[in-house]
């Protein structure tokens, strides 16, 4: 597995691979890979001749105010031996902020998406990681670039700025991973205490209360549904609920009756854990 920090050397390393006719994956985390970024290298090294992954060194604030805190440099190496037991070919690990976009400039192409993106009370560091989504995809080439559904509108966000700016390169969404008890898997469930861990995955509860009126009992109604998951997280009072949508899958607008395929999307925060899920309704595939 080659591993590089230098922008310069994994074009020339992508570039090449091409050269030679071998399709390029990229799968981008934050570092601290888990299960769930395991299993998304393992499906791009299955279906790409060359799986590139790229961990950043930079973490995010709970609520979003900043971007400046560090994970421990010992986990760079953790990091690492996940992603080559994975099936890894080639890790970008750069220093600070090598890869850099235009936030105003994603912002633009995205302004048809309007307030509807995931985590609309910190749209400036949504713009800026989507601007530093598509700095990397500049810098990577032609290619394939995979995602987890967990954070759906991250995925949509990335699909639709890809249309936008016309980039070459192709999005693969990648199911999302569970506990065996539900929880989607996720960087925040570390700041979970031993004490919160038995709520968190009321959130994915709620979801399947959801997709059941929907998909066996035939509701029809987006409020209902609604209140159907919101009820369900209600139950657990140590979560505090941020919204339960049922949404338009490629417009994230709110729907109010409901005709073919939704998707339904849930957050809440849970101590120091701000938690997303989401699920398909009205369609069998899930």
């Amino acid at each position: 597995m080659i591993v590089t920090g230098d922008p310069d050397e994994l074009r020339a390393l992508f570039k090449e691979a091409r050269r030679r006719g071998k399709t390029v994956g990229l799968h981008a985390a934050m570092g601290a890979l888990h299960g769930a970024h395991a299993a998304n290298i393992a499906k791009m090294a299955a279906e790409c001749d060359v799986a590139s992954v790229v961990i950043s060194r930079r973490s995010e604030d709970i609520d979003g105010g900043t971007c400046g805190r560090l994970l421990p440099a010992g986990d760079l190496e953790a990091d690492l031996a996940r992603a080559d037991e994975a099936g890894a070919g080639i890790v970008f690990a750069p220093q600070g902020e090598a890869v850099r976009g235009d936030g105003p400039l994603v912002r633009g192409a995205l302004s048809h998406l309007g307030g509807h993106l995931e985590a609309p009370s910190r749209p400036s560091h949504f713009d800026a990681r989507l601007g530093a989504v598509a700095g990397l995809f500049g810098l990577a080439g032609p290619g394939y670039v995979y995602f987890g559904e967990k954070d759906y509108p991250r995925l949509l966000a990335v699909r639709r700025l890809v249309r936008a700016l016309s980039l070459p390169v192709v999005v693969v969404a990648c199911p999302t991973v569970r506990e065996t008890d539900g929880l989607a898997l996720s960087r925040q469930n570390a700041y979970l205490r031993p004490s919160e861990r038995g709520a968190a995955p009321a959130l994915y509860w709620a979801l399947l209360a959801g997709k059941r009126a929907v998909d066996e009992r035939g509701e029809r109604d987006a409020k209902a549904v609604s209140a159907k998951m919101r009820s369900a997280v209600e139950r657990q009072p140590l979560l505090e609920l941020d919204y339960a949508r049922v949404a338009d899958p490629l417009t994230l607008e709110p729907v109010g009756t409901i005709s073919g395929e939704v998707r339904l999307l849930i957050a809440g925060r849970l101590g120091r854990a701000h938690l997303v899920d989401n699920l398909a309704a009205g369609t069998t595939e899930e």
